[in-house]
């Protein structure tokens, strides 16, 4: 199938929300523990720890072959992105533009997972690649997912699938357990630059707890609230260490300025504000 042209303008979901904007909207942020006697996928047990925890991790998605695959293709895209004069945080709402992302976001293991946790009607809206280099300097600082979107309530999750094996050497995500229940952390703003991927710092986050490191192998999973803390370090190692993020959300979520527009129905069926 071809792929869709880009825009000639951006979208408005393509623009980060200012404070300001999301400072308008009633959002409701806190956590809807998972109530869900009979999973399919998931087990009982692993309800309860998401629910305590605010994820889980590893689980099995891809084989290798599978992995493998995807990752020349994302290789691919990365080489055309540097090309064009982007960098490898820039490949961002990638469902939109390439079917291989769409595929990885409909794919039925995934949404399997995320059915058990968010309910049988779920809308995927989100895919961005996050590829720490060799060497990259760059951090994510500690954040919670929920504090950047304009959506309400918090009943998303994410979906963090490792492109390459993700661990402490090349810098793997980062959570504090736990941190999901307490709502709204406060958080520091700041620009963007060499340092920070994002524009959000919480600060002094060991307070909460000690952190976990999130070890993946390729083609594995984690998941996490959207409130969960959570962050990575500098890649100082010569490996590369790429996830892409698959964000889903329960169909009775609102989102506001234009994000409905990124919505893609996975399971069951949704409002009209999102995409039948």
């Amino acid at each position: 199938m071809a792929q869709p042209d880009p825009p000639s303008e951006t979208p408005r979901f393509a623009i980060i929300p200012t404070a300001d904007e999301l400072a308008q909207l009633n959002r409701e942020l806190r956590f809807f523990p998972t109530d869900n006697p009979s999973p399919e996928t998931l087990s009982v047990e692993q309800l309860a720890a998401f629910n305590r925890d605010g994820c889980l991790f590893p689980l099995e998605v891809f084989t290798t072959a599978e992995i493998t695959e995807h990752r020349e293709y994302f290789d691919r895209l990365l080489a055309e992105t540097l090309a064009a004069g982007g960098d490898p945080y820039s490949i961002s709402s990638a469902h939109l533009r390439y079917e291989p992302v769409r595929d990885l976001l409909t794919d039925a293991r995934i949404v399997g997972y995320v059915r058990d946790l968010l309910g049988p009607d779920v809308v995927g809206w989100g895919s961005h690649y996050f590829c720490k280099l060799p060497g990259d300097a760059k951090q994510v600082s500690w954040h919670q997912d929920a504090s950047y979107w304009p959506l309400t309530p918090s009943k998303t999750v994410t979906v963090w699938l490792a492109i390459d094996d993700a661990d402490e050497e090349n810098a793997c995500m980062k959570v504090i357990p736990g941190t999901h229940r307490r709502g709204l952390i406060e958080y520091q703003t700041s620009e963007q630059d060499e340092r920070n991927v994002l524009n959000q710092t919480v600060a002094d986050p060991t307070r909460f707890g000690a952190p976990r490191s999130v070890i993946l192998k390729a083609g594995q999973v984690s998941i996490h609230s959207d409130l969960l803390l959570h962050g990575s370090e500098a890649n100082r190692s010569s490996r590369r260490r790429c996830g892409l993020t698959l964000r889903y959300c329960a169909a009775d979520v609102v989102a506001h300025l234009g994000w409905s527009a990124k919505g893609v129905l996975v399971a069951g069926s949704a409002p009209h504000h999102w995409p039948s």
